[in-house]
């Protein structure tokens, strides 16, 4: 297991050993819903409660080091805060990864032609992954 008890301090959160499993799980899968994490935790810490869990990961996205993936007609997951990027979802095996993308155009004519000040951005990509397309072929 990472050591995240110095960053989870940095974030003013307790290191409490269920958090330190929650992270685990959440870094292992790099994106969860909080069915999965649930059931991953009940195995370790079985007197555990959904919602201590919901209360945890609350308290992790309110210091920011969690964020909320939400995906339309899906459950939000949770990643680990990382520095901007997008989504790609596959729309038939629900997998959900990372992509490194240059939003500096998108943001800078949004908040030129809106007036906004964009402070961030959360865009995921619907489609059909390269293993199901295969599996289709």
């Amino acid at each position: 297991m990472k050591d995240y008890k110095e960053i989870l301090k940095s974030y003013n959160l307790k290191a409490t050993p269920q958090r330190l499993y929650l992270i685990d799980e959440i870094e292992k899968s790099g994106h969860i819903d909080i069915d999965n994490l649930y059931k991953s935790l009940k195995i370790v810490f079985p007197y555990i409660s959904l919602a201590t869990v919901y209360k945890n990961i609350n308290a992790m996205i309110d210091n920011g080091f969690l964020t909320e993936v939400k995906i339309p007609h899906n459950k939000t997951r949770y990643e680990i805060t990382k520095n901007s990027h997008a989504h790609l979802f596959c729309i038939e095996c629900a997998e959900l990864k990372d992509i490194i993308v240059d939003n500096s155009w998108l943001i800078n004519n949004t908040s030129k032609n809106s007036g906004y000040k964009i402070t961030n951005t959360l865009i995921t990509f619907e489609g059909i992954c390269q293993a199901c397309q295969d599996k289709s072929k």
